[in-house]
């Protein structure tokens, strides 16, 4: 469970949306202090209070909570997030997973393979689970799936991926003679897995009926995911299936909009648009004003929401990350799966957990009438793949000033992954969740991002 303190803090949650939360690490507290006294704290770094209405309004439906408890539940991600980048770091390769549950997110909990880590973790305010397989020994598995799905026919086995909670590598089967040949091609040892019976047929969330959002080549419908920048050029990133380099692409309004610079699919599910001048990038959601603030990564069973042209805002929570999913096309490796539910038309829109941007969306099963589940591509891997910076509302939580000639490794508009060090004004921090960085987000002003080292 999350600490005495941190609860109290959640508590003092005004209308206005002002959060007091104290980090697990216990490096915040839960009183308020003046900034050049004190860090911000994780819901603070990540601008929890920034989380637009329409978010909020889909997680009360969507998760059965009333403002206050959504309020709750965003500054608690935040905290866990942190928290569980720092043990990650302390129990290094032990580490087996985290993830957060309730509902609230009040409890974290992290896996090690390691028993003497249960001490060092249940002092962090997290609870401790001692496990067979470490996360990168169950990575490494799921690594060897994916090469052997390029030379191997998956459709009886459409997804795969690494569940931290079970502590196994799951294949979702609808023959299961089918995951057994993918594993014995792929040399994986059977002990570290598990075969679940699916009826899942997952497919890309397009159609080509025409409608909202934007239009590839005067057919097929997409959303837009996030507005970005390419130096001078603006754009916006979206899902690969959606179109092709190349392809032309006309707004909702069926005014021409720009082209797809590049394009990758299937392997990923990643594209980006370059616009004309008549349109400008802004750090919002679909024209809307959910904000974007940044692009921390959302931790297991964390609540994350989804906006698309077809359904609008729908959410759910953070099944499992690092996914592989098989459609008609071939599969998609590296996608986060979500109990979300979407729809076609939806594809390429805009995944966010709180003000932070997680990713665009790819495809999915089931519909948002019967429930569904969808996966996202992340939009860390879009950025750094194409080089593209994030459009946020923010420079970010600190006071970029004029802070002279620090020095150092670390740069603005790099994304960084957890393990990653960088070095800044003489000191060494490592990276506790995989972000891109910006002016303002410097390591010291971070706590929540950045540990010192």
């Amino acid at each position: 469970m999350l600490p005495r303190h941190l609860r109290a803090a959640c508590a003092a949650v005004t209308a206005a949306g002002a959060l007091l939360a104290a980090g697990l690490s216990g490096s915040a507290s839960a009183q308020p202090s003046s900034p050049s006294t004190a860090p911000p704290t994780a819901p603070e770094s990540l601008r929890t209070a920034a989380a637009p209405p329409g978010l909020l309004a889909a997680l009360q439906r969507d998760l059965g909570l009333n403002r206050q408890q959504a309020d709750r539940r965003l500054a608690n991600e935040a905290v866990a997030g942190a928290t569980a980048g720092r043990l990650r770091a302390a129990v290094g390769a032990h580490f087996a997973g985290a993830w957060v549950s309730g509902t609230l997110s009040d409890t974290l909990t992290v896996a090690t393979t390691d028993p003497a880590d249960a001490p060092v973790i249940r002092a962090r305010g997290a609870d401790a689970v001692v496990v067979d397989h470490s996360l990168a020994a169950l990575d490494a598995a799921k690594a060897r799936l994916d090469r052997a799905a390029a030379h191997h026919a998956t459709t009886g086995t459409p997804v795969w991926y690494v569940d931290v909670r079970t502590n196994r590598l799951v294949l979702e089967a609808i023959r299961p003679d089918a995951a057994r040949s993918l594993l014995a091609t792929a040399g994986v040892d059977a002990s570290l897995t598990r075969i679940e019976k699916t009826a899942e047929h997952p497919r890309p969330l397009y159609d080509l009926r025409g409608g909202d959002a934007y239009y590839i080549d005067n057919s097929s419908r997409c959303s837009i995911g996030f507005p970005v920048t390419r130096g001078t050029q603006q754009g916006f990133a979206t899902a690969g299936h959606c179109g092709r380099a190349g392809s032309s692409t006309t707004g909702s309004n069926r005014v021409a909009q720009g082209t797809f610079q590049a394009s990758i699919f299937p392997g990923n599910d990643m594209a980006w648009v370059a616009t004309n001048a008549n349109w400008t990038a802004t750090p919002y959601v679909n024209g809307s004003s959910a904000q974007v603030t940044g692009s921390a990564q959302a931790t297991v069973g964390a609540s994350v929401c989804r906006s698309g042209s077809t359904t609008g805002w729908h959410c759910g929570t953070v099944q499992q990350l690092n996914s592989s999913v098989t459609y008609q096309e071939g599969t998609v490796s590296g996608v986060t799966r979500t109990s979300v539910c979407a729809e076609p038309g939806d594809s390429g829109g805009s995944f966010i957990s709180g003000s932070q941007a997680q990713g665009v969306t790819s495809g999915g099963s089931g519909n948002c009438t019967s429930g569904g589940t969808t996966y996202f591509q992340p939009i860390n891997p879009i950025l750094q793949n194409y080089g593209l910076t994030l459009k946020t509302t923010t420079s970010g939580p600190g006071d970029p000033g004029d802070p002279g000639d620090p020095g150092g490794t670390w740069s603005a508009g790099t994304v960084y992954q957890a393990g990653d060090t960088v070095t800044y004004g003489g000191a060494t921090y490592r990276c506790l969740q995989g972000h891109q960085a910006q002016p303002g987000w410097e390591p010291p002003n971070t706590p929540a991002l950045w540990q010192r080292v």
